[in-house]
């Protein structure tokens, strides 16, 4: 008696299911990585970039004309009875131009509170950019707008509870664990040539 021939066990169903699989997957890589490089990705990608950037170590002086020597300490000062300075006071003619000190995303342009009119900028390793008590906005400056370093968003002024105080710019720079004081970055930007424009 004859001993019973193996069956041979056909891949032939498998290898096309995995190539199926691997070709579907290339597409979709490709389909992917080609939506991601157009124009309509742009605001993705600044977003991405911004959150993967690692916090500034220096920064220009936000206010047009006015130099890091001449801006006072007073992060942290009393403010009534309950509260601190949560940045730095830069003081110019009314009107002088505000600048964005990095690129960013612009995260609220608003009319409210203590800050008056503000803008608040997400900028490289997530960190906030308070703007305010700005005279005016940059034209057509809106919420989820890209904005680059020196790009002018609004105007020196004294609104909110500025009123009544010389025109200045309260700006203040906030990470996750809160406030923390601008001045010594500005201070190093212009140690890195970084000079007021």
């Amino acid at each position: 008696m004859d001993a019973p021939t193996p069956t041979r066990r056909d891949y032939t169903p498998q290898l096309r299911r995995t190539l199926r699989l691997v070709l579907t997957l290339a597409v979709l890589a490709a389909a992917a990585y080609w939506s991601w490089h157009q124009p309509f990705m742009a605001k993705p990608r600044a977003i991405a970039a911004l959150t993967a950037a690692p916090a500034p170590e220096s920064l220009p002086v936000p206010v047009e004309g006015v130099r890091a020597s001449s801006i006072a300490d007073t992060y942290g000062a009393p403010r009534g009875a309950d509260r601190r300075h949560e940045g730095v006071d830069i003081f110019a003619p009314r009107g002088t131009p505000v600048t964005s000190t990095t690129d960013g995303l612009v995260v609220g342009v608003r009319d409210a509170g203590l800050g008056g009119r503000q803008v608040w900028i997400m900028g490289p390793g997530r960190q906030r950019h308070y703007y305010a008590h700005l005279d005016a906005w940059a034209d057509l400056l809106s919420v989820g707008d890209i904005v680059r370093a020196g790009e002018a968003i609004g105007t020196v002024g004294n609104t909110g509870n500025a009123r009544g105080t010389p025109p200045h710019l309260h700006y203040g720079i906030y990470a996750a664990d809160g406030a923390f004081d601008p001045l010594p970055l500005l201070r190093a930007g212009a140690d890195s040539g970084d000079a007021a424009r």
